[in-house]
């Protein structure tokens, strides 16, 4: 009785292991689709609806002229996106100079038609209704 006893905790851990390694992975898909939907705005030249999208942090932060003259000025000249690829996702709940919450700093490998390799940083962060929206971004 107390192995099968036993038998079912175990179960349940693993159930439960399972369902919170699911809620986590569907997180990180959910923040990675989120930023690759907003990147794909601003490859429309859409700068405006960008700004938009983003976080209440963001704009707090960044007035939408601020944006779309921010843009004009440093991602326009970089031409057409050739291509982008996930570098790497991390989970954080403190950033520097930002409110503690829940993000995800996503590096992306990019090629753009008049800079063949740079890095972009996106960083969406979890707003109060559940929602994933960009609270950051950076081409380097």
């Amino acid at each position: 009785m107390l192995r099968n006893f036993l038998a079912g905790l175990g179960l349940i851990s693993m159930i439960l292991v399972s369902v919170a390694f699911g809620a986590d992975v569907k997180q990180q898909k959910d923040a990675l689709t989120a930023a690759e939907n907003w990147l794909a705005i601003i490859d429309k030249g859409e700068y405006v609806e960008s700004w938009k999208e983003a976080a209440e942090y963001f704009k707090k932060a960044v007035s939408q002229d601020q944006w779309v003259n921010l843009l004009q000025a440093f991602r326009k000249p970089l031409g057409k996106l050739n291509s982008r690829t996930v570098n790497s996702e991390t989970y954080e709940t403190s950033l520097p100079g930002a409110p503690d919450g829940e993000y995800m700093v996503i590096q992306f490998t990019t090629s753009y038609e008049n800079k063949k390799s740079a890095i972009e940083t996106v960083t969406p962060m979890k707003d109060k209704r559940g929602s994933w929206r960009v609270s950051g971004y950076f081409i380097k």
